[in-house]
């Protein structure tokens, strides 16, 4: 088996908006001038980080913006440019929302199963319906689209439609997903209907009965699942998704104090059931703080395991420029007794300003040899990959941009064009 990780590529419509309550970033930039150019070669680099040390690296293609689709099913009419003019000087706040760039986050793209774990021996996919927040949710039929592209081969991939577009299977993909030690951990904020003490500042985003469901379809054993609930008070400081608060890679898990309610019986409930030993990588409040942890997205960071054993982690650069952070990183977890040998800090300035760091914008996805020769060879990422998407991007993107900007229909045109020549370039 082999991890493939598969990395939104920023959109040449990338964007400050201010959208996502509970994404204190987000906020935090709301109408701020966002540089498109600079975002998508940030993240490319990322992706040439993990590639030149042997990861198997991939990417999706972003999603055209703004969605003149989306504009005219909530009633705006015309032509195409009226229906960008009109939307953007009558209601700004649904035209930001349809210019949304954040299908660039593929963690919430789906909740995938690797075919080892699933009964009928089929890598099974669940594309999140992304209820919570508008501008997320017009993503969903796309993701859906080019998730059946990709994975096209029916004897390797099961493709189920989205939950229910309702707040009782609200879905935020695999950001609240891992798997461990070949175990699935779902995390949940709220269950459907419940009156327990939940968080009082930030909406709780993803159910219990959600993660219930995609266990059920994608034939999980039912021993090797686990539902862990969100703290509350994490999620009001900003951990509007567990991959903001915890992130796992094969027998790793990194965690904050505070992640998950009745943390320590539900640790030690994962043990009992793990076949392996589990190495747990817990951060106290007292050396990283959950008001630290959110600005530096030091839980967002990515584990990975490299080709000639041993395990690497990425983060984003933040994390090496908060003193604390960064003495924790060197001495308790690359210093410490588990697999993680080696940090590399990485530029997502660009990114990390709305909201995403570097597990944000990845999706994993295990898979044998033979299913990844199923797949179109272009989705990979290789030297000839990133010689034409940095040709591409240094074309097509511009270097500044506002929500202004979005509404001319001469940009939205090119954007157009721009991304059906890398879909016949990928051809996908």
């Amino acid at each position: 088996m082999k991890e493939v990780n598969f990395d939104g590529l920023v959109s040449p419509t990338h964007n400050y908006s201010g959208l996502a309550t509970g994404n204190l970033a987000s906020k935090r930039s709301s109408g701020s001038v966002s540089r498109p150019r600079d975002a998508a070669l940030q993240g490319l680099a990322k992706m040439r980080t993990l590639a030149e040390r042997g990861v198997s690296q991939a990417f999706f293609p972003p999603q055209l913006r703004p969605s003149i689709v989306a504009l005219r099913r909530i009633g705006f009419s015309g032509s195409d440019s009226d229906v960008l003019s009109t939307a953007f000087a009558t209601s700004p706040g649904l035209f930001a929302a349809c210019s949304s760039a954040s299908s660039m986050w593929t963690a919430n793209a789906a909740i995938v199963a690797p075919s080892i774990d699933s009964r009928d021996s089929r890598v099974h996919f669940t594309p999140a319906n992304l209820v919570t927040n508008y501008h997320r949710s017009i993503e969903v039929d796309e993701t859906a689209s080019l998730l059946r592209a990709i994975f096209h081969d029916t004897d390797h991939f099961v493709h189920h439609q989205p939950l229910p577009a309702t707040a009782a299977f609200a879905d935020e993909g695999a950001a609240n997903h891992t798997r461990l030690a070949g175990l699935h951990l779902f995390v949940y904020g709220r269950s459907d209907g419940d009156r327990d003490e939940g968080p009082v500042r930030f909406p709780a985003r993803q159910t219990l009965e959600a993660c219930q469901a995609i266990a059920r379809l994608h034939q999980l054993a039912a021993e090797k699942v686990f539902y862990l609930r969100q703290n509350p008070e994490a999620i009001d400081a900003g951990v509007f998704h567990n991959d903001v608060i915890s992130v796992g890679n094969e027998n790793v898990f990194l965690y904050h104090e505070k992640a998950f309610c009745d943390q320590a019986q539900v640790l030690a409930d994962i043990v009992a059931a793990a076949g392996e030993t589990i190495h747990w990588v817990a951060v106290p409040e007292e050396k990283v703080s959950l008001r630290d942890a959110v600005d530096t997205y030091l839980f967002n960071s990515q584990i990975v395991t490299l080709p000639a054993g041993g395990m690497l982690l990425l983060c984003p650069s933040e994390c090496r420029d908060h003193d604390g952070v960064h003495e924790f990183i060197t001495e308790y977890i690359v210093g410490g007794e588990n697999p993680i040998e080696e940090v590399v800090f990485q530029d997502l300035r660009q990114s990390m300003r709305n909201g995403g760091g570097p597990a944000c914008l990845r999706l994993r996805v295990l898979l044998t040899e033979e299913e990844i020769e199923a797949l179109p060879p272009k989705v990979f990422f290789t030297s000839g990959t990133d010689a034409f998407l940095r040709n591409w991007i240094d074309r097509v993107y511009p270097e500044e941009l506002t929500l202004e900007d979005l509404c001319q229909y001469d940009r939205y045109l090119a954007n157009a064009k721009a991304l059906e020549e890398l879909h016949h370039w990928i051809q996908v």
